[in-house]
């Protein structure tokens, strides 16, 4: 299995410091957490893109491109594109960029986003939020497919012969599509051959195995074989040393932002107690200590059968030095386990 981290980079009151952390230095301390992922031997690490005041990257692909030069083998990912949003042909151009300066670690991880800002910023009809997708979606393979190609949409002007540059060095350029537990999303995934990126913030996961099931089944009825298909399961958690200070470290940030959001969107507030129940064996949340950590997820395995585990680290803004902490435990004691108990690094 591989094991990674993915960020969306977020601002907020620094916990150290209590003043409010600004989008350089949220950047910078993400690029130091990339090198970190990197030499501690984990194997990919993601980007999310977001156009709000309380998250510092709205472009993965440079953020990306920086990681790559101070990188050496991690896998460097979007997490996730808002494809539905942006064009397709500089997604696309923006990611054979970083395929070339990683010298073929780049991936992208494609979806319609959690939230709806960049929409209207980008004259986007919310109106046609599943029809952008499929459409742009379309286009995307399209490009990774063929040097010069011949498309027309309702969404996009049409482009008629010609070629689109410059080539990734991967061929294909891996594209993963990301899903929060919509079946429709789930088949149209497994239908298109595409790997999968399932989203678990929330709830216990076994109530997603249908959802994998699904996944699989749609792939094999395309004509693919389930067996080549990827399955990532991504994550909201935390490490350290002990469980409980895992937790204390966690759980405020994580209240902080998602009773925030919540409140945009009626959900009810986060409190400590669900919190705990959450980091129990069965619940969402991988918050713990190594060996916890790693029985969540070897338990997860038992549900899925999925091929990499992707951790959210820094749901809400926390100190960095027990973020660079918590990525050592993950790359030095929890990922080794992992890939020790079902049969050795992923390649």
């Amino acid at each position: 299995m591989e094991i990674g981290i993915y960020s969306f980079a977020e601002t907020g009151l620094d916990p150290e410091t209590g003043s409010q952390v600004g989008a350089g230095d949220r950047i910078r301390r993400l690029l130091e957490e990339i090198e970190l992922a990197d030499q501690v031997g984990l194997d990919v690490f993601g980007v999310g893109e977001h156009h709000r005041a309380d998250y510092a990257v709205s472009a993965p692909a440079v953020v990306l491109a920086a990681a790559a030069a101070r990188t050496e083998r991690i896998r460097l990912t979007s997490a996730v594109s808002v494809l539905s949003s942006d064009d397709p042909v500089r997604v696309f151009q923006g990611f054979a960029h970083l395929d070339l300066i990683s010298r073929g670690r780049a991936e992208i991880m494609v979806g319609r986003g959690s939230f709806v800002e960049s929409f209207p910023l980008f004259g986007q009809d919310l109106s046609d939020y599943e029809d952008l997708f499929s459409e742009k979606l379309e286009l995307l393979l399209q490009l990774r497919a063929r040097e010069r190609i011949d498309w027309s949409g309702r969404h996009r002007p049409s482009i008629e012969g010609r070629a689109v540059y410059p080539r990734p060095e991967q061929d294909p350029l891996p594209v993963w599509v990301a899903v929060g537990g919509s079946p429709a999303s789930v088949a149209r995934a497994g239908r298109l051959g595409l790997p999968m990126a399932l989203a678990i913030i929330g709830g216990a996961p076994a109530r997603f195995k249908p959802m994998v099931e699904l996944y699989r089944d749609s792939a094999e009825r395309a004509g693919h074989d389930p067996a080549l298909l990827p399955v990532s399961i991504n994550s909201h958690g935390f490490l350290a040393e002990d469980s409980r200070e895992a937790a204390d470290l966690a759980f405020p940030p994580f209240a902080q932002v998602m009773n925030r959001i919540g409140g945009e969107r009626g959900w009810p507030a986060i409190t400590r107690a669900g919190f705990d129940r959450e980091t129990g064996l069965e619940g969402a949340q991988v918050v713990g200590a190594p060996g916890r950590v790693i029985e969540k997820i070897l338990y997860q395995h038992e549900l899925f059968r999925h091929d990499r585990f992707l951790i959210q680290l820094t749901v809400g803004p926390m100190p960095h030095v027990e973020v660079l902490k918590a990525i050592e435990l993950l790359g030095t004691e929890v990922a080794p386990a992992v890939r020790r108990e079902l049969g050795g690094r992923a390649t």
